[in-house]
């Protein structure tokens, strides 16, 4: 028997799918590039963005000369073929989608917005890309649809944002994340598992930190080693060893057990251009990791939030 309250599965955490069941319908995410790019890659902090930065996610978008129109109707035609009563999230995902200025974030969402049947807005940043002005507008936002911001932290340790060069501290996180929340925000974090220099105590310490400000969903990636970047020249130089299989299947686990159990978990595994990935190649297969997941989960008996409120795991 599942010891977990939020699940309607054999899931031993808040999936996606458990959230979604909640609505009553499917929900699909409409994926769009509004050609954004970042403060680490225009100039304004550096020019090359984080060490493992390819194209900003737009593996999975149109292209962002197609006018945001188009590639609306084409997902919504896409998901609509899948399921025709289904929700739609238009989601902004690559790159920083509030870094521009207000009238063009304007001109994007009200777009989004004007699409019969999209249910609510996904948006995808940086915590050092929400000004004031920015911020208010998402709240008004808010008030006219679902809302959610992604916001990246992808480790709670500066050093370790030092060395791939992020370009921003948890306290600016910390900060941006508590003003999205004060103005009634939904707020996704993400994670990256496998940074370079970090131990697994320390991805779970930063799961642990996270946890304390209790996010509305949490994602937790993999680090992988995409061709052409900083990364994958650290990785040929033999300066980067990727995690294992074993060894991140054991850390996601125990990054689940410190994490709120009323916290949705939006993603255990990223995904990555096949095209272009380099290593650890056993993150192909994304089923097989979610399948290791649930079953040593189960194997041990533990769920999301058993040791939600412990005390500081060693680092």
């Amino acid at each position: 028997m599942n010891p977990f309250p939020y699940s309607n599965d054999n899931k031993r955490y808040r999936s996606l799918a458990y959230e979604n069941s909640l609505l009553g319908k499917k929900v699909y995410k409409a994926v769009i590039d509004a050609g954004m790019t970042c403060p680490n890659i225009d100039g304004t902090k550096g020019r090359n963005g984080c060490i493992y930065c390819g194209d900003g996610s737009a593996y999975f978008t149109a292209s962002p000369a197609v006018p945001i129109e188009k590639q609306l109707a084409d997902e919504l035609k896409r998901i609509r073929a899948k399921t025709p009563d289904a929700l739609a999230i238009a989601y902004f995902q690559a790159h920083s989608n509030t870094y521009a200025p207000l009238q063009k974030l304007r001109e994007i969402f009200e777009t989004a917005l004007s699409f019969e049947g999209i249910y609510g807005i996904s948006v995808a940043t940086r915590a050092d890309c929400l000004p004031p002005e920015v911020l208010d507008y998402l709240a008004e936002l808010n008030s006219r649809t679902r809302l959610t911001v992604e916001l990246g932290l992808q480790t709670a340790f500066d050093e370790t944002a030092e060395k791939i060069n992020r370009g921003h501290s948890f306290a600016e996180f910390a900060e941006a994340y508590c003003a999205l929340k004060d103005r009634g925000i939904r707020v996704t974090v993400h994670i990256i598992d496998g940074l370079p220099g970090e131990t697994p105590d320390m991805m779970i310490e930063t799961a642990r930190i996270l946890g304390k400000l209790k996010p509305d969903g949490v994602k937790i990636h993999l680090l992988h080693v995409i061709s052409g970047t900083g990364l994958c020249e650290m990785y040929e130089r033999g300066e980067y060893q990727p995690m294992s299989f074993d060894e991140y299947v054991d850390t996601v686990v125990r990054q689940l057990e410190v994490l709120p159990p009323e916290t949705t978990i939006e993603r255990l595994t990223g995904d990555g251009d096949k095209r272009t990935l380099a290593a650890p190649l056993w993150s192909r297969d994304k089923i097989r990791v979610l399948g290791t997941v649930d079953k040593e989960m189960a194997d041990r008996g533990t769920w999301q939030g058993r040791l939600y409120g412990s005390v500081e795991v060693n680092k």
